[in-house]
């Protein structure tokens, strides 16, 4: 069974890098490219893309009254928002400094490059902006609890479970007593083998 989840996991790292491709794929037909993390489009797309902007004016004021409605709940997400930032920012400079685990940075889970497309406007952009601090922040957190939780439990589930995160096809066979064994007594290696040596934040 555990060469048989492994082949899996491998197959799924397969099609990942597929993925990865054909998002090189569609810069090309979309005419873009990526300078120092800046994308920039080709000007024939830029004229192409102003084309289909909404005026700001016009999206300012809700047509429909669901999303009016919706506004206070939305927007009011990003107090518990960053209050739960705070929380990941304080964990992981204490706990993680303690447990030798590699600190996650933020610039690998926070993308902002939606403000370069020509086609939003002021408004567009700054929901964006939003959506892609949370999501961002969410994917940040799955991250320190998969790092927290490689350290303390690293032990896959009985039953399939809906979502994995990226340290879980490390993690030990339910019911493999030995492989637990093995799996929590090679935290430090496990972390240094995928980050090097520099990853620890304490000597």
């Amino acid at each position: 069974m555990k060469d048989t989840i492994r082949d899996i996991l491998a197959k799924i790292e397969s099609l990942n890098n597929d993925l990865r491709e054909e998002y090189d794929r569609l810069s090309k037909e979309y005419g873009f490219y990526i300078e120092k993390k800046k994308v920039i489009f080709l000007d024939q797309f830029k004229r192409k893309n102003k084309t289909f902007k909404f005026p700001t004016w016009r999206y300012v004021i809700p047509t429909n009254i669901r999303h009016f409605l919706s506004m206070p709940f939305i927007y009011g997400m990003i107090i518990p928002a960053v209050l739960l930032d705070i929380a990941l920012t304080i964990y992981q400079w204490t706990a993680f400094s303690l447990y030798r685990i590699p600190r996650v940075q933020r610039k690998d889970f926070f993308i902002y490059d939606r403000r370069y497309l020509d086609y939003l406007n002021l408004v567009q952009k700054i929901n964006c902006l939003y959506c892609s601090y949370v999501n961002g922040l969410f994917a940040y957190a799955v991250e320190i609890g998969a790092r927290t939780e490689r350290y303390w439990c690293p032990i896959k589930s009985a039953h399939k479970p809906r979502f994995s995160h990226g340290w879980y096809k490390d993690f030990a066979d339910y019911g493999s007593p030995e492989e637990w064994t093995m799996k929590i007594s090679e935290n430090e290696k496990v972390f240094k083998d995928a980050y090097g040596d520099t990853c620890f934040v304490t000597k």
